[in-house]
């Protein structure tokens, strides 16, 4: 069983657009390449002809058994309706968690215009994820991206399921030190290379990650994610495999986890 955390069906390439069929089409052809039984989609913290709503998305996927949503969360640009309607989507079941932009957007992840999304997950029982550390775009500012920052969050919400984002990269250590202290922090180690992991980057990665688990313990935290297509599913499955762990605790890594997380009933699969 594998599960993805972390994939998107934006359009990166503003030269080669695809529909939204076509790139759902495109990530479950390249899931069932890699035997990838489930992945969850994540929107944008924008909606414009290249990142579609959450709206779109959800009625898109609509009879992919394999697939799930979690809603993109604009700082600088919600409104009542967007509470409403994301509201309306965790009630349904529709949605399986949130995601916050900070580094695309300028704000910290304590800043108190989030609170009604925080205090929403926890109502529904859903995670927050938070992108952290490099940004995809140069325009980022990723001194709001650092994975210290969700400290914050962690220890004023504690109820509420967090989830870190690309380990934090390349702040490691320190998302390794939230991870271990808050027990509500999980994080995922989806979109560190553009394509295919390189070995030289593999082998630092490879030493990371199991610094991560020996500091931190068993890895009951810790998430498999690519951030497809951004990255290549196949280079990180090998990456997985290259894993000095034992089978039990990568069966946590690859759909344990995050199946209990995210709610994610694998008898359907």
């Amino acid at each position: 069983m594998i599960i993805d955390v972390h994939t998107h069906i934006n359009n990166y390439h503003e030269d080669r657009v695809i529909s939204l069929e076509d790139s759902l089409n495109h990530l479950s052809s390249t899931m069932a390449e890699n035997n990838v039984n489930y992945s969850l989609v994540l929107s944008s913290y924008k909606v414009n002809k290249n990142r579609p709503s959450t709206g779109q998305v959800v009625e898109a996927i609509s009879g992919r058994d394999n697939l799930g949503v979690v809603s993109g969360i604009s700082y600088l640009n919600y409104n009542h309706r967007d509470i409403s309607e994301i509201s309306s989507y965790l009630e349904q079941n529709l949605i399986k968690g949130l995601k916050c932009y900070p580094g695309y957007e300028p704000f910290y992840p304590n800043d108190s215009r989030l609170k009604v999304w925080y205090e929403m997950a926890i109502e529904y029982d859903v995670p927050v994820m938070f992108h952290s550390g490099d940004t995809y775009a140069p325009s980022g500012k990723v001194k709001y991206s650092h994975p210290l920052h969700i400290d914050d969050v962690a220890v004023d919400y504690p109820d509420l399921k967090i989830v870190i984002c690309h380990v934090g990269n390349p702040w490691i250590k320190d998302c390794m030190e939230v991870v271990y202290k808050n027990k509500n922090v999980f994080t995922d180690f989806s979109g560190l290379v553009l394509g295919d992991f390189s070995e030289k980057f593999e082998r630092y990665i490879k030493k990371e990650i199991e610094e991560m688990i020996t500091y931190a313990g068993d890895p009951k935290y810790l998430l498999y994610g690519t951030d497809w297509p951004i990255s290549n599913m196949r280079s990180y499955l090998k990456f997985m495999d290259q894993l000095d762990l034992e089978d039990d605790k990568k069966e946590l890594i690859l759909w344990r986890n995050a199946a209990e997380l995210f709610k994610i009933d694998v008898e359907k699969l």
